[in-house]
């Protein structure tokens, strides 16, 4: 992994054999990011993806060990327990050109993945949420009234 930092945007690169969870992971504790959106896309050989259901509250996790083009991804980088919580769904193309997606849980790059993670001011912490859902929801702290 490689990184550099323009204004608020930190321009990453996850090289072949990189995971990008945990590269996304590691920036943010390097770089104390409590707050940020991530996009970008790359080239894959491992992927494993959830899909979450509600009613049981549980993820159905599928896995793909193939040639894949990363044509998506898209994020939130918060924080949870003071430590980051990333919040990552990803769409893939294989040799087909068929589309697989879900809410990423692992990416193995096969050839490059370029990301950028823009830092936004403030911090958006997580909570369960108290609908019962089994999520952990954006937490925006008390309310300050003016």
């Amino acid at each position: 992994m490689e990184y550099r930092k323009y204004g608020n945007i930190y321009a990453l690169r996850v090289d072949r054999g990189g995971e990008v969870m945990q590269a996304l992971t590691e920036l943010a504790e390097r770089e104390n990011i409590r707050t940020a959106k991530i996009e970008g896309l790359g080239a894959a050989d491992y992927l494993s993806v959830g899909l979450y259901d509600v009613e049981k509250q549980k993820f159905e996790v599928h896995e793909y060990r193939e040639p894949l083009e990363i044509t998506s991804l898209i994020g939130s980088m918060t924080r949870m327990d003071k430590k980051p919580y990333l919040h990552v769904h990803i769409n893939a193309a294989d040799a087909d050109n068929r589309a697989i997606g879900g809410h990423l849980n692992a990416v193995r790059i096969s050839g490059t993945a370029e990301l950028f993670v823009t830092v936004l001011d403030g911090e958006i912490g997580r909570k369960k949420d108290p609908a019962g859902t089994g999520l952990n929801i954006f937490d925006f702290g008390e309310r300050k009234e003016k």
